[in-house]
């Protein structure tokens, strides 16, 4: 019930921004991030960058607003990590987490077909490739889920109520991805919503924080 504490937050409580758990690979991530970006670069594609940027931006906006949902509800966060990590960042983020999300706008955003108003099978390709790549990313949680490092503790965020996880755990993300992708060479405007994400995260990090609900 609210007001008690799942026994996976317990654990994940235990676990977060433990450095003793710190395992070198994480150097190994953080080395392959860094090579991604500098290829993109340098290959001057900085709508991929600017689109990698936003989606790993939306994710800390979610895992902010998860956070302080574990704080409201004296209950849980809409997911936690409770899987070994090298270092747990917040309560659903571990550091393998967020260069995951990271790296994943890149290959996204360059899978899309290059025309924005082509259309397959009847569907604007936009829109079927937030899908899809939606689905597959809850497809993959539910994995995380099944086998005990991912907990979900709410009904209507869990198997087999997933469309708000579909909707607003990642659509969102590839959505904003789309968006900052499709502003093509206007550069000013993609660094202008870079910055606007990077700007909100930092207020919410920074109030959270003093609140003492990170």
């Amino acid at each position: 019930m609210l007001g008690t504490l799942t026994h996976a937050t317990v654990v994940a409580q235990h676990m977060l921004r433990n450095s003793s758990n710190f395992e070198w690979s994480t150097i190994a991530f953080l080395g392959i991030a860094l090579y991604i970006y500098t290829i993109e670069i340098e290959q001057r594609r900085l709508p991929v960058v600017f689109a990698g940027l936003a989606l790993w931006l939306m994710d800390w906006f979610n895992e902010l607003v998860n956070s302080a949902i574990l704080h409201i509800s004296h209950h849980a966060a809409l997911w936690t990590v409770t899987g070994h990590t090298s270092y747990l960042i917040l309560i659903g983020l571990s550091i393998e987490i967020s260069f995951f999300f990271l790296i994943a706008g890149i290959p996204f955003v360059k899978s899309l077909p290059k025309d924005p108003k082509q259309r397959i099978l009847g569907i604007p390709n936009r829109i079927l490739f937030v899908t899809l790549f939606s689905l597959m990313s809850v497809g993959v949680e539910i994995f995380l889920h099944a086998i005990g490092v991912l907990s979900w503790a709410y009904w209507w965020w869990n198997v087999p109520f997933v469309p708000l996880i579909v909707i607003f755990g990642y659509a969102t993300f590839y959505g904003v991805a789309t968006w900052v992708f499709d502003m093509g060479t206007n550069h000013k405007k993609q660094i202008s919503v870079v910055v606007a994400l990077a700007l909100i995260d930092a207020v919410l990090a920074l109030c959270f924080g003093l609140a003492g609900w990170l």
